[in-house]
């Protein structure tokens, strides 16, 4: 098949990647000349694992083609995906304006048949949306060139997108169109042949499909930070909690995690989202609200427990980070915790020393050079002097750690762990001032200088 594909951020890139892998060929579009060129160089402007052989070879076989020319890429393409951004507007809604102006783009460019297919996440109610859009510019234009639009939602985790786009539990598309039913088993069908992974619905019901996912994964993880906060008070250590009632296999032990908060360019505004539709309906989404919540009091426990270690004295204070990434294997900052720390920690007159295996130069880019903030080359020297280590992230290679050795680094011998790495005991034997997410913190504080 002959696809184009509107955007080559996450989304965009590892679908045109992945398709053309499977042998159709593949034109993606975007309107950043910069990244259309390094693409064509070989340059991937995101870190996601395996993702850029596959771009690579694909692109030297001549099946994935990178162009910032719509009127070539519209006419390329029989199935058009957009998969554009849509950030949060001020009131927590998605903004939708460059899904509109990618479906008018189409429209002004077709001049044969086209399924549109939205990749994007996207409020319920979308597809009629770029449908209207699209028969506007056609009525401007006095053509009745047939068209379809159907909703395909992503379900890909950063970190591990191409294993997801490839051997995920369900491919969702929605429509009632033969056409678009007929093509779009086509294309999938590379990744459909293990078992039937397609689910066709209605559109409407495949929008809300990939909100109520995201939300229920959301749900999963504010639900175990809020018993880690109940366990802390209660003497309890939330990982037998875990453990406990993950085996339950109703409840299972994906996404209960307890943490400092979960960020990402889909979890936070995918919650948003829904309780901004929600409201428009006029129902009042309080459990969706309450998980949005808890999440960003989350965010602040690493500061809350960092400052009351040292007694609310962290001015001239140096702190080590280790993990700036929302999340392992990916150098996405979106919303990560990571920001709403260090941040904290400069209001106050702190210092930060961090390191993180790929987002260094995505810290760089947001916040710029500042005197505050010193980015290392590896872990070891990021707490080498400091006055405290503060874990954000998950990355394989804080698992394992000599704490005798960390304590000797460390001006004072405080650790704040907010992703539960260690055995408190552990780390406690070695002489270091241990606070974990709910699991007994010590209550002993650093006194001085």
């Amino acid at each position: 098949m002959q696809i184009t594909v509107f955007g080559t951020g996450y989304v965009g890139l590892v679908t045109g990647a992945c398709l053309a892998d499977a042998g159709h060929e593949v034109t993606c579009v975007d309107v950043d000349q910069a990244k259309i060129d390094g693409l064509n160089g070989g340059v991937i402007p995101i870190y996601e694992p395996g993702l850029e052989p596959i771009v690579i070879e694909n692109h030297r076989a001549g099946r994935l083609r990178f162009t910032t020319d719509a009127a070539e890429a519209v006419k390329f393409g029989e199935v058009q995906f957009i998969a554009v951004g849509t950030p949060p507007d001020e009131d927590g809604s998605a903004d939708l304006r460059y899904v509109l102006t990618v479906a008018r783009t189409i429209a002004e460019h077709m001049d044969a048949p086209k399924i549109v297919v939205n990749k994007s996440t996207v409020p319920v109610g979308t597809a009629d949306k770029v449908s209207t859009a699209i028969a506007e510019v056609l009525a401007s234009r006095s053509s009745d060139i047939p068209y379809e639009v159907c909703s395909n939602p992503e379900f890909l985790k950063e970190g591990s997108a191409i294993e997801d786009f490839t051997k995920g539990a369900r491919i969702v598309v929605g429509t009632q169109s033969e056409w678009v039913i007929n093509r779009m088993r086509e294309c999938y069908a590379p990744y459909n042949r293990n078992h039937e992974k397609l689910m066709f619905m209605d559109a409407r019901s495949a929008e809300l499909t990939k909100y109520a996912a995201n939300a229920m994964l959301a749900t999963k993880i504010s639900f175990m930070n809020e018993l880690s906060n109940l366990a802390e008070r209660l003497g309890a250590d939330i990982e037998n909690v875990r453990k406990g009632i993950g085996s339950d296999p109703r409840i299972g032990y994906h996404f209960i995690y307890p943490g400092c908060g979960y960020g990402g360019s889909c979890f936070p505004k995918d919650v948003q989202a829904l309780a901004k539709t929600a409201a428009e309906v006029d129902y009042d989404a309080e459990l969706l609200k309450a998980v949005e919540s808890v999440n960003l009091r989350q965010k602040t426990t690493l500061f809350t427990k960092l400052n009351n270690a040292f007694d609310g004295d962290l001015k001239g204070r140096t702190i080590a980070i280790w993990g700036l990434s929302f999340k392992p294997n990916t150098d996405d900052m979106r919303e990560a915790p990571s920001r709403t720390l260090m941040e904290s920690i400069w209001a106050v007159g702190g210092k930060v020393k961090a390191f993180d295996p790929e987002a260094m130069e995505e810290t760089k880019r947001i916040y710029g050079d500042r005197e505050d903030l010193m980015v290392v080359d590896d872990r070891d020297a990021a707490v080498e002097g400091a006055d405290a280590l503060v874990i954000c992230t998950e990355w394989k290679n804080f698992r394992a750690v000599d704490f005798a050795w960390l304590k000797e680094q460390l001006r004072a011998p405080v650790v704040v762990d907010g992703r539960n790495l260690y055995e408190p005991k552990q780390v406690r034997e070695a002489g270091l001032i241990y606070f974990a997410v709910g699991r007994g913190n010590s209550l002993k504080k650093y006194g001085g200088k």
